[in-house]
C-alpha cells in the first residue's frame, strides 16, 4: 500500500515518514526541491518532485496511492508577501483532497493546528475540538489561511471525502532543524539568547508521538472529525525550567511586559521593513502570546488511543539534537556531551 506524504522534508512530515516506513509501509514523498530534502536521509522511501499550487504535478504523485497524509504547510509568522501562505495553505490544500478524492484515495490526514482551536473561551473550560472559534480570533495570516483551509476540509468531508483532520499542538523534540517556534525557544535558551520571557503558554508535545498520532488518526479516526493531539499545557516559564534542568545552565528570571515586547516587535518590524528583511521579533508572535494556548485533548486519548509520552524527555531530546549539530556553536551549552544525559532530567514530571 503506496502512502503519499506532504510536508515530508519538514520537522513533523519527516517523523511521520520515518515512522510508517518502520512499520513496512511504501512511502512516496512529495518534495518541491530534492536538493533540500536532507530530512529524508536514511528513510526509505520515493521522492517525487511536485508543489500544492500545480494540479499536473499532484495527480502524478497520487498515482497508486492509497492513503495521504497532508502534513505540508506554510508556517511563517511573517511574510513579505502573505498572499503566498494562503496559495499553500489554502489554495494548496483544496487542489491535494480533490485530486486525491478524483484518485479514489481510501484514507486523508489533513494537518491542521491547534490555533484553530486554542481561543480564549467564557465558561472557564480548556478549549477542545468542540469549541467553535471565530475568523477574527485568528492573529495572523497564517492562523487565517489555517482557520480556511480546515473549513474546506470539513466541507469536503460533508460531501463524502474520506479525511480526518488532526490538530497538533507544539511539538518539540529532535530534526528540528528550520526550526519551528517551539525549536526555537529551545535554541534561543542554548544560544544564551532569552534574557527574559513573557507571561505565556502553550501545550507541548513530543514529535514522535504526534506522529504516531497521525498514524492513529488514519487508522481509527472519523472522516471530519477533528482530533487535538496534544501533551502538556505549560507556562514559557515552565519551559524555561525544564531546559535549565536539563542544560545545567540558569532560566531567565526578568517576566517582561506584553507591553514592552508589543513596542520591541513593533521597532523591530520598521527596522527590518527598511532593511527588507526578516524580523527577529515577529509582531503576529508577540500578539499569540497574549493568550495562553492551554487545551484540552483527551478525546484523541479515548477515540484514537493517543498517549503522549514525557515532555521533559522530549525537551531533552531536543536539545541533544541541536547539540550534536553544533547548532550552539561558540556557547558554553555546546561544550556537552550529548551522549550522557544530564542526571534526573528524563525523570521529571510529563
Amino acid at each position: 500500500m503506496t502512502t503519499l506524504i506532504t510536508g515530508a522534508t519538514g520537522f513533523v512530515g519527516s517523523h511521520v515518514a520515518r515512522l510508517l516506513a518502520a512499520r513496512g509501509h511504501q512511502v512516496r514523498a512529495l518534495v518541491r526541491s530534492p536538493g533540500r530534502s536532507n530530512a529524508l536521509d536514511g528513510i526509505p522511501c520515493e521522492r517525487v518532485t511536485g508543489d500544492l499550487t500545480d494540479p499536473p504535478s499532484l495527480e502524478r504523485a497520487l498515482r497508486g496511492v492509497r492513503r495521504v497524509f497532508h502534513v505540508a504547510a506554510d508556517y511563517r509568522l511573517w511574510a513579505r508577501d502573505p498572499a503566498e501562505i494562503y496559495r499553500s495553505n489554502v489554495e494548496g490544500t483544496r487542489n491535494l483532497i480533490s485530486i486525491a478524492v478524483a484518485a479514489g484515495v481510501e484514507r486523508i490526514v489533513y494537518t491542521s493546528t491547534v490555533a484553530t482551536v486554542a481561543v480564549p473561551v467564557e465558561n472557564g473550560h480548556l478549549p477542545d475540538e468542540s469549541t467553535e472559534a471565530r475568523f477574527e480570533q485568528m492573529i495572523g495570516h497564517y492562523k487565517r489561511s489555517k482557520f480556511i483551509a480546515e473549513r474546506e476540509v470539513m466541507e469536503a468531508a460533508r460531501e463524502g471525502a474520506p479525511v480526518v483532520i488532526v490538530n497538533p499542538t507544539a511539538p518539540v523534540g529532535p530534526g528540528d532543524w528550520k526550526p519551528t517556534p517551539t525549536g526555537r525557544i529551545v535554541l534561543d535558551f542554548l544560544k544564551g539568547r532569552m534574557p527574559a520571557f513573557v507571561d505565556t503558554g502553550l501545550n507541548v508535545v513530543a514529535v514522535e508521538d504526534v506522529a504516531a498520532g497521525h498514524l492513529l488518526a488514519a487508522d481509527r479516526g472519523k472522516p471530519g472529525e477533528r482530533y487535538i493531539l496534544g501533551g502538556r499545557n505549560m507556562t514559557l516559564e515552565e519551559i524555561l525550567t525544564e531546559l535549565a534542568w536539563i542544560t545545567g545552565r540558569t532560566a531567565p528570571r526578568i517576566r517582561l511586559p506584553h507591553a514592552v515586547a508589543l513596542a520591541a516587535a513593533w521597532t523591530d518590524t520598521a527596522v527590518c521593513r527598511l532593511l527588507r528583511r526578516e524580523p527577529h521579533i515577529p509582531l503576529d508572535g508577540v500578539r499569540m502570546a497574549r493568550h495562553r494556548m492551554f487545551v484540552d485533548s483527551s478525546k484523541a486519548e479515548r477515540e484514537l488511543g493517543f498517549k503522549a509520552g514525557p515532555i521533559a524527555a522530549a525537551l531533552e531530546r531536543a536539545v541533544r539534537w541541536y547539540q550534536t549539530r553544533d547548532a550552539v556553536r561558540g556557547n558554553a551549552a555546546s561544550s556537552a556531551h550529548p551522549e550522557q544525559p544530564v542526571a534526573g532530567s528524563t525523570m521529571r514530571a510529563a
